[in-house]
């Protein structure tokens, strides 16, 4: 996956043009190096999926 890719998917979960987005295990580590990188990094949730897919979405309070 591509910086620009990740950072435009990013942004749309975070102004909520995109409810949710699925990211497959072999994109998983190109994409976190870009999630990790956001100041409102905690406000991404990633949900594991059968077979190594993650589902992100974004939420209004940060994970602790």
């Amino acid at each position: 996956m591509q910086e620009q890719d990740a950072k435009e998917i990013l942004e749309k979960l975070a102004n909520r043009e995109m409810g949710e987005y699925r990211i497959t295990k072999e994109e998983f580590l190109a994409f976190r190096q870009f999630l990790v990188k956001r100041a409102d990094f905690k406000h991404f949730k990633g949900i594991a999926q059968h077979g190594g897919d993650v589902i992100y979405r974004y939420m209004d309070e940060p994970r602790s």
